[in-house]
């Protein structure tokens, strides 16, 4: 049976149209992103109905020969439709794979003896010609030359082009091999944005049994995983139909598809590709190969430019069905690959979380920017010592400075002074505790220390020691990257906090918006002028200052401002440290919000976000921000080094 022609007669139907976000007024592919990327197939024989052979005079038409005739009506699986970036770059696309089939003779008249020596003298053929293993099943290959004789039997998928080429060379040998067009996903990018994209799977294996009419001529996939899986109603176009019929003598009459499948709808993403490549290559130098991941966001809009996790997986393995030793190694993997650290783990947040002790406590008026505290080594609260991460009193500080030394006991003695409530409120307005909405499935909401979950899980409520280790972001306190890096967002705009947007339009064949998903505000924070003015210059002192904890997140020519963090969590004898860096650039016209995580090793106590996290923003931030202006050289002051910060 030839089904070349009906991915060829799907390439003929419209090709769905990406349209470069935010031109979206007119259908329109990018020159850099073809709008459907499927290898063009071998010249097929035309879909033309093919004449019936002429009657043999002498034969009588009986039972035994008109049994043979039937017609047949087989769905045909339709492309996938795009997922792209924010400029119609392609992130996933549908190709055209070939599977090896053997082609049965017809009428089927072998015996069982003849049908089992045909069908291993074609395997071992298949096997010559392509240096590919080839395992059929002889019990279940002969079940399926009864059943389904006129249907050729595949024994080898996604053929390699070099397997292909030898095919084709020693097709005289095998008469009997075939190949067959079939659309397939490809992710052109690899690896890049995987945990974002997701992956698709089969549904199912090929049919078996007796022939059914609007069977599929083989398996479609759907989404497992991330957009792939969320938006899959979308992704899956329509089934085309074929149909076939055979003669009184069994011989095929006609092969026409009397339906072109029709390709699914595009997803046209926030992420910017370029952005993206930059952050995962960022992760991958990062010193021992730990996990990390990064989140950069547009603080104007709350798009998601780049969202990454390290270590990460191609999801090509799963083209067209993932090995079980590939799925093995990945699932013994101690890292996990398979795991989005960067929405699906939540951590400690450490000293970050004193940007919403800091907000909360000067904006609703419990302690005045310019307000001082001392810097003790130690304090007791409620009979507990709670300790500085410097063990020598640093003296008074007001807001700024003790931002900048992220000096512990100020920080206690402010949430102290303000209460849990304001802190929490601050919190969960910004976006902790509850998930951000992005499309994809399993997001962690994280937690923050509501009266609630104490009682429910301490049999208690919020103690003055659990308000200090609130301040600093210990204690029960858990948040992701993305939900970071949404909060630096609002912080960065003046308030404004946007829900994260993954996901810009959906488009159909035609280019037209099918769905849109313009920016939403979630809340708006009205921040005093003293309180943002107090906060940014604490923030642009951690990077800028000699004092600060930042100092290798700077990038000359702009103003890059953050907090790190540092925090321990996990079984005692397995404790990781949980690096951050969490902020926005420039200062003034911020373009970027980010977040940054870094796993330390378990017992390693050495790992701290100005020396790990802090970097990887760096890097990033060199290669993504504008050209800075012409620096002038007199206003360059050389700094001296800083220790790191050893707890935050």
């Amino acid at each position: 049976m030839c089904i070349s022609a009906v991915c060829a007669d799907a390439q003929d139907a419209p090709r769905p149209a990406v349209v470069a976000y935010p031109k979206a007024t007119k259908p329109g592919v990018p020159a850099a992103a073809p709008a459907l990327a499927l290898a063009p197939a071998p010249t097929p024989a035309p879909a033309s109905v093919a004449k019936p052979a002429a009657p043999d005079p002498g034969l009588q038409p009986s039972w035994e020969t008109q049994k043979l005739a039937r017609n047949y009506i087989f769905a045909i699986p339709p492309p996938r439709g795009q997922i792209t970036d924010r400029n119609g770059l392609p992130l996933a696309q549908s190709r055209i794979g070939y599977n090896l089939a053997i082609n049965f003779p017809v009428p089927p008249r072998f015996s069982e003896e003849e049908a089992s020596r045909f069908i291993a003298e074609h395997v071992r053929h298949a096997q010559d010609l392509t240096g590919r293993k080839i395992t059929v099943d002889p019990a279940k290959a002969l079940k399926q030359y009864k059943e389904r004789a006129v249907l050729p039997m595949v024994i080898a998928q996604d053929l390699k082009p070099a397997e292909l080429e030898r095919l084709k060379r020693g097709q005289a040998q095998a008469p009997g091999l075939t190949t067959i067009p079939v659309y397939l996903r490809t992710y052109p990018q690899g690896a890049t944005a995987a945990h974002v994209l997701g992956f698709v799977g089969r549904q199912g294996g090929f049919p078996s049994g007796e022939i059914e009419n609007n069977e599929l001529l083989w398996p479609e996939f759907e989404g497992r995983d991330g957009i792939e899986k969320s938006f899959n109603t979308q992704l899956t176009g329509k089934l085309g139909m074929m149909q076939v019929s055979f003669d009184a003598r069994g011989q095929k009459a006609t092969e026409k598809v009397t339906l072109p499948p029709r390709p699914g709808q595009n997803v046209v993403m926030s992420i910017d590709l370029k952005i993206q490549q930059v952050v995962e290559r960022a992760l991958r130098a990062v010193p021992g190969k730990r996990p990390c991941a990064m989140v950069v966001m547009d603080p104007k809009t709350g798009e998601i430019l780049a969202m990454a996790s390290e270590p990460a997986f191609d999801p090509n393995i799963y083209i067209p069905s993932v090995s079980p030793e590939v799925m093995d190694k990945l699932t013994k993997d101690p890292f996990n690959p398979l795991f989005p650290r960067a929405y699906r783990a939540a951590y400690p947040p450490g000293s970050i979380f004193k940007i919403i002790t800091g907000l909360a406590a000067m904006n609703d008026g419990y302690v005045d920017p310019d307000d001082t505290f001392g810097g003790e080594a130690s304090i007791k609260i409620g009979g507990t010592t709670f300790r500085n991460w410097k063990h020598s009193d640093v003296g008074p500080l007001n807001f700024r400075e003790a931002l900048i030394q992220s000096c512990n006991t100020y920080f206690y003695k402010m949430g102290i002074k303000s209460g849990y409530r304001p802190i929490l409120d601050y919190g969960s307005r910004l976006g902790l505790g509850t998930k951000t909405g992005i499309p994809v499935s399993s997001e962690e909401p994280g937690n923050l220390m509501t009266l609630e979950y104490m009682q429910k899980h301490h049999g208690r409520g919020i103690m003055p020691g659990d308000i200090a280790n609130m301040s600093i972001g210990q204690g029960d306190t858990l948040v992701t990257p993305v939900q970071m890096a949404s909060a630096m967002c609002a912080i960065a705009n003046g308030g404004t906090v946007f829900q994260p947007r993954l996901v810009l339009q959906v488009q159909d064949l035609d280019g037209r918006i099918t769905f849109g998903y313009d920016a939403r505000v979630r809340s708006h924070i009205d921040i005093h002028r003293d309180t943002m003015k107090a906060l940014r210059a604490g923030l642009d002192g951690v990077v800028s200052s000699g004092g600060g904890t930042a100092g290798r997140a700077g990038v000359p020519g702009f103003k890059v401002v953050g907090k790190t963090g540092t925090a321990q969590w996990g079984p005692k004898k397995r404790e990781k440290v949980a690096a951050w860096f969490v902020g926005f650039a420039p200062l003034d016209k911020p373009q970027y919000a980010f977040a940054v995580l870094y796993e330390g090793k378990p017992g390693d106590n050495d790992v701290h976000g100005g020396t790990y996290a802090a970097p990887i923003a760096g890097r990033v931030l060199k290669e993504i921000l504008k050209a800075p202006p012409k620096e002038d050289k007199k206003a360059v002051v050389k700094k001296k080094p800083v220790d790191p910060d050893e707890s935050n």
